[in-house]
């Protein structure tokens, strides 16, 4: 680990100039192939408002991975998460007027991260207490969370917010998006909690060799909760920007996102044993699944064939990771 900057940039890493190449080379092929189109204003608008619900979501996949575990309750926990921000905005905020107007969003941003906060808690007991894998455990948390959502709303959208909550998703400062303004210094947050803090050396060295990290003297079950307390929140700040973005919230919203924070983060670097992976890495992957799914769109591929070739994609990395940590490369 080389410090917040190396984690947010990975200047002179092979895996980021790798990214970088395939970046350039997948926008060259893109646009020989689909034309001026495929560099259009509406099309780099369009990703640029994509991409930052889907950062924070990856962001909260990759502390979990970098720990050697996983969070596959990430949009179970963003959707329970918008749908109490929601449920506040949409009996509360409407009739009401001047500091009332404001605190009730406020206190529907709180109920929303309280929410996530109590997921990714859970979580962590769950884990680190009563050593339940973590697929297992965020499995089941997945579900429950799943279960509460369709049951509490009876599967209906709930939308209509104020002009505030709207610009987090749908407004611009200087020509760029809101959200990615949010994204970028979420991610600048992250990179410096995992290479400038003891917290993020302890994550690491758990991931690396959780039984070492115990002898060294490291309270690993403490960390652990720790890494799926953080998860948890980045889940509920991506659920305040996706809220934003569809100016709604459902319990079956961006059930597609989880294989592609998995896929962001072990394309981006990340280790999925644990112990190693960058900010920037995750950055630069999610710029480049962003340039293959707007070329793909723009070619009429099917979404379902879409999601089928991010899945051969995270096969093939997580092989090769794998035979990487077999052969003591990683």
């Amino acid at each position: 680990m080389t410090g917040w900057r190396g984690l947010l940039s990975g200047a002179g890493d092979g895996t980021n100039r790798a990214l970088l190449a395939t970046i350039a080379a997948a926008m060259l092929a893109f646009g020989l192939v689909v034309g001026d189109g495929f560099f259009s204003f509406a099309a780099m608008r369009s990703m640029a408002f994509q991409m930052p619900e889907l950062g924070i979501l990856s962001l909260a996949m990759m502390v979990t991975l970098l720990s050697g575990g996983i969070n596959l309750a990430v949009i179970a926990t963003a959707n329970l998460s918008a749908l109490a921000m929601a449920w506040v905005l949409t009996g509360f905020v409407p009739g009401s007027e001047g500091p009332a107007w404001v605190a009730w969003q406020g206190a529907a941003i709180a109920a929303g991260f309280a929410v996530a906060a109590a997921a990714g808690l859970l979580n962590g007991v769950l884990i680190a207490y009563l050593r339940v894998s973590p697929i297992l455990a965020t499995l089941g948390t997945m579900t429950l969370l799943k279960g509460l959502a369709i049951g509490l709303t009876r599967g209906e959208v709930l939308s209509g917010f104020p002009e505030p909550i709207l610009y987090l998703g749908n407004g611009t400062l200087l020509g760029v998006p809101a959200g990615l303004y949010l994204f970028a210094a979420t991610a600048v947050l992250v990179a410096i909690i995992l290479g400038r803090t003891p917290l993020g050396a302890a994550i690491v060295m758990i991931g690396s060799n959780e039984k070492a990290a115990r002898f060294s003297g490291i309270d690993t079950r403490a960390v652990i909760v720790r890494v799926y307390l953080m998860s948890g929140l980045l889940a509920g700040l991506a659920a305040l920007v996706m809220m934003a973005r569809f100016n709604s919230a459902n319990a079956a919203y961006g059930e597609s996102y989880l294989l592609v924070t998995i896929l962001a983060a072990v394309l981006g670097g990340t280790n999925p044993m644990g112990g190693a992976g960058r900010v920037g890495g995750l950055v630069l992957a999610l710029v480049l699944l962003q340039v293959v799914s707007s070329g793909f769109n723009q070619l009429d591929v099917s979404p379902f064939l879409t999601l089928a070739i991010w899945g051969v994609i995270l096969l093939a990395v997580t092989g090769l990771a794998a035979r990487r940590a077999r052969e003591g490369t990683v």
